[in-house]
């Protein structure tokens, strides 16, 4: 029984090379897109995509949809609380709490809620010499370049079916 489970160790197969290519390909094309744009924090881009390319497209597509949502309201909740109450831990534990209540009424998914605290705490809890809602906005920006690179690369070049199951 041991064998068997080692036998796999070392093994590459081309479906895992494929994903890999396919995977950095994207980053890379996120990294470049988002300094085209000149964004602060470019590297949120390709951190999105790397998150993305994770997924078939199908689920993708859902589950982006849900991300650019969370994204939204966690940097609204940021541009408009950090101004007034700077990295205050209470005033932040209140945002989360209302931003999971607001995702939970829109029924927009825990992805989305995810996505929002996430936000929200880039924006609000990073000390930073640019006014919140700049720096809001560009979170949304890397965040839909992300999302849209990683859409993009996943549609254009689909991941094929595992052979085998356990993938």
């Amino acid at each position: 029984m041991a064998h068997s489970r080692t036998r796999g160790i070392g093994q590459l197969d081309g479906q895992s090379l494929e994903h890999s290519a396919r995977t950095a390909i994207a980053a890379v094309v996120s990294i470049l897109v988002a300094r085209t744009f000149r964004l602060p924090e470019y590297y949120w881009a390709p951190i999105i995509t790397l998150v993305v390319m994770q997924s078939t497209l199908g689920a993708t597509v859902q589950v982006s949809g849900q991300r650019m949502v969370g994204t939204v309201l966690g940097a609204i909740a940021g541009a408009l609380l950090a101004p007034h109450f700077g990295a205050s831990a209470g005033v932040f534990g209140t945002a989360v709490l209302a931003l999971g209540l607001i995702c939970a009424v829109l029924r927009v998914g825990r992805s989305a809620y995810r996505f929002s605290g996430i936000t929200l705490a880039i924006v609000m809890l990073i000390a930073r010499d640019k006014p919140a809602w700049l720096v809001a906005a560009h979170r949304f920006i890397e965040v839909s370049i992300g999302v849209a690179v990683g859409l993009a690369v996943t549609a254009l070049w689909p991941e094929r079916e595992a052979d085998g199951a356990g993938s």
